[in-house]
């Protein structure tokens, strides 16, 4: 029971992180209230105080939870798999629509990056993003020393390969939400791991 218990937690936790991002990327942070978030995911606003303290805490735990997924899915693939493979299929794992947003209609992808960006710019979410992408990167670099015998606490390698992959997935995500390129994260994502993992050969 407490297996089940836990498992609605998170499933909870999930969903009002996405409700909070999706809200915030339709109509800007200042004007979403904790009440909008609870109510579209059907909680009262006290439930959602009980998983988060701010509106940025919501909306970087859903990062946080992609990152923390890839580093699991990284330690749980196949062992012979290459170790770049290996990243690059976890990484587009996490661009899959997990179960929390079948309830929300997807944006036009220009709207919804549009709004991104504007959802990104927010000072108020900078120092919780910063926060998430090291406790990610921190779990990552464990990923990785188990699946290369390193250790991460006195090799370079882990640790550096971690930080390389949080970059590609940084510098991919501007790219997208500025809409240079027209290409979604899909395409971005696996382009700027194979850049690094080839040793960022002069173009």
């Amino acid at each position: 029971m407490s297996g089940l218990r836990e498992r609605k937690k998170e499933a909870t936790r999930a969903a009002l992180s996405w409700a909070a991002v999706r809200l915030t990327v339709e109509r800007g942070l200042s004007a979403v209230k904790v009440e909008d978030i609870a109510a579209a995911v059907g909680v009262s606003p006290r439930t959602y105080n009980n998983y988060f303290s701010s509106k940025a805490e919501a909306i970087a735990f859903r990062y946080l939870e992609r990152s923390l997924r890839l580093a699991a899915e990284l330690r749980h693939g196949p062992p012979g798999e290459p170790l770049w493979e290996a990243i690059t299929r976890a990484a587009l794992r996490q661009l899959e629509p997990g179960p929390e947003v079948e309830h929300m209609p997807p944006q036009e992808p220009d709207e919804w990056a549009a709004g991104l960006r504007v959802m990104l710019a927010e000072p108020a979410l900078e120092a919780e993003m910063l926060r998430a992408s090291k406790i990610a990167e921190k779990e990552l670099a464990a990923a990785i020393a188990d699946r290369t015998g390193t250790d991460p606490g006195s090799d370079l390698y882990p640790r550096l390969v971690a930080a390389s992959v949080m970059a590609a997935n940084n510098v991919a995500l501007e790219l997208f939400v500025q809409g240079g390129t027209g290409e979604p994260m899909e395409v971005l994502l696996p382009r700027a791991l194979r850049m690094v993992a080839t040793g960022l050969p002069t173009p």
